[in-house]
């Protein structure tokens, strides 16, 4: 091993927050790259996607962190002041991988040490309910955010064919509810669905967070164009939805069957 190998320092976790997020303090990616490789994921169109030589979805790296490493820099953000936390930004926490890594499940551990002011955990994985034990001791520290972008599954297989199935989300809000971890579902960004979704909705989640392709992309809907996304709904029968107005709509109906203070459209339900 060379001196300059020696020396070399672990990669970071904590990226200070910026744009979209602006309201944390840091975002955190315990992965590279993503293997549930949405078609319509803003990654897609970064630094980090675009030059890789690999298609997005076909590839996955954990960050190499040991809990001694993570800690030494959790303590030093810490001694800033309020710590609000991200996770993750621009991969799932919960990969596939995650079930041997536990890098995630470090992260949290860490964590629960020493509390944040804040952590949202945006996923669409049900595997976030092993870290149930950690995630009820952060309190209301937590919001676990479980992305469920529609309730067809037909949808889901043609847009999102390597995301965990839609029945398992569903099963994994009522199960977070249950044990008493605060949730809530991010349909983000809105695909096509059916006429009951918004009242199963209001059923089954507190919480809900709407977006869509024109205002939730980072890009004012620049970067959903270039992913071919109204190509995509053109090949569904569905391009008369592709536009600002059904994501409006869907809001309005969802505040009419949910509580005053329940919904959210954009970065305002991401917020801490």
């Amino acid at each position: 091993m060379t001196a300059a190998e020696g020396n070399k320092r672990p990669p970071r976790l904590l990226n200070p927050a910026s744009g979209y997020l602006t309201g944390y303090s840091y975002t955190i990616n315990p992965y590279i790259g993503c293997v549930f490789g949405c078609s319509y994921c803003y990654v897609r169109r970064m630094p980090v996607a675009l030059f890789r030589g690999q298609p997005w979805g076909e590839w996955i790296e954990a960050k190499g962190v040991d809990q001694n490493s993570f800690r030494r820099e959790w303590q030093k953000a810490l001694i800033k002041g309020p710590v609000t936390v991200f996770m993750s930004s621009a991969t799932d926490p919960y990969q596939p991988s995650e079930y041997k890594s536990r890098l995630t499940r470090m992260i949290l551990e860490v964590m629960v040490e020493s509390p944040p002011e804040f952590v949202l955990v945006q996923t669409r994985s049900p595997l976030v309910l092993r870290d149930a034990d950690l995630l009820k001791q952060l309190g209301a520290r937590v919001r676990v955010s479980m992305t469920v972008e529609t309730d067809l599954e037909p949808v889901r297989k043609r847009l999102t064919p390597a995301a965990p199935p839609l029945a398992s989300r569903w099963r994994a809000i009522r199960m977070l509810r249950e044990q008493g971890i605060p949730v809530q579902a991010a349909v983000s960004p809105l695909l096509p669905c059916s006429d009951g979704f918004a009242a199963r909705l209001a059923e089954e989640a507190p919480r809900v967070v709407i977006d869509d392709f024109f205002r939730g992309d980072g890009s004012a809907g620049k970067r959903s164009a270039q992913l071919g996304m109204r190509e995509r709904y053109r090949e569904l029968g569905l391009e008369k939805l592709y536009e600002p107005r059904t994501a409006d709509r869907f809001a309005a109906e969802l505040c009419s069957l949910m509580p005053h203070g329940a919904v959210y459209f954009g970065q305002d339900g991401f917020l801490p």
